[in-house]
């Protein structure tokens, strides 16, 4: 290694200013610069960057969402109304009902359960499981009987409103209103709501 001079006598001229200082009151720069301590700048830290690495997109334990089974709506109080004496058709106030045109589905009553078959027999408590959710069929009323109301089957509705032999079919109409014939039974006198309280109409079959 070369042995060098102390330079405590020794002037140097400061590559910034061009001003002389003592030589051993001089630094040199991150970019070389032999500069007086007065006249040192620290490097500018926007010159290096830390590195940022892209936002997180994606999840662990992903999974394709599942399509939603349909579920059903619950209607107002008495929803259905004959349409007229002799007729089997049922007019329907369902105010945003959503339902398609010319699809089925099925109403059902208020809720109901049925005890003792929900679960496996336990040999411990003697109990033989909880109670079965179900539905009751809706209040029969003018010559309708509730369990034709209830058809497993279901009916295939029309949106609109039944008014004077014809298919009210207006936007209002079909947004708020539908209909469909009765299984059989016919009103006894027309113009007439019942059904009951907690009705509601959804697919034929429901799913879990």
């Amino acid at each position: 290694m070369p042995k060098y001079a102390s330079g405590k006598r020794a002037l140097a001229i400061s590559d910034r200013s061009g001003l002389q200082y003592p030589w051993r009151e001089m630094v040199t720069e991150w970019n070389g610069a032999f500069v007086h301590v007065s006249e040192y700048e620290p490097k500018q830290p926007q010159l290096e960057p830390k590195p940022i690495s892209a936002d997180g997109v994606s999840l662990p334990k992903v999974r394709p969402s599942r399509v939603a089974p349909a579920v059903i709506r619950m209607m107002r109080d008495d929803p259905f109304e004959t349409y007229g004496a002799g007729s089997g058709l049922i007019n329907v106030w369902f105010p945003g009902h959503g339902l398609t045109d010319g699809d089925t589905y099925r109403i059902r009553g208020s809720i109901t359960t049925s005890p003792g078959t929900g679960t496996a027999y336990d040999p411990v408590t003697g109990v033989n499981g909880t109670s079965v959710f179900g539905y009751n069929n809706p209040q029969s009323f003018d010559g309708i009987t509730g369990a034709k109301l209830a058809l497993a089957a279901g009916y295939a509705i029309t949106t609109g409103l039944y008014r004077s032999g014809a298919r009210v079919d207006s936007d209002y109409a079909k947004a708020n209103y539908f209909y469909f014939t009765v299984n059989t039974d016919t009103a006894t006198l027309g113009s007439k709501t019942g059904g009951g309280v907690g009705c509601s109409i959804g697919p034929v079959t429901l799913e879990a």
